[in-house]
């Protein structure tokens, strides 16, 4: 091998571990935290779905939850719909 070509494969291969560190690892970290997160949530559990809508969940099923939005509104939802968990403190100071 020539030096140019060693240069051209050392250049392929530090290309493909920048677009690895700054791409696809955060995705993978990003992506095993909202798993932990939706792994962790039980009933009454206060949540905003990834379409803004606010609820409580009320029952917890294999691959959905069933979430309260308003009083005798119960809406079936699927788990990896779930944006974030609500924090108690905001709800008691509203």
């Amino acid at each position: 091998m020539n030096n140019q070509s060693l240069a051209t494969l050392l250049y392929v291969v530090v290309l493909f571990a920048l677009l690895y560190f700054l791409l696809i690892r955060p995705q993978q970290v990003r992506q095993k935290k909202h798993q932990q997160m939706i792994r962790s949530l039980k009933v009454n559990d206060q949540i905003v779905t990834i379409g803004g809508i606010y609820g409580t969940i009320v029952k917890v099923k294999e691959d959905t939850f069933v979430v309260r939005v308003a009083d005798n509104v119960r809406i079936e939802i699927l788990k990896s719909a779930v944006g974030q968990v609500r924090q108690q403190e905001a709800e008691d100071k509203d």
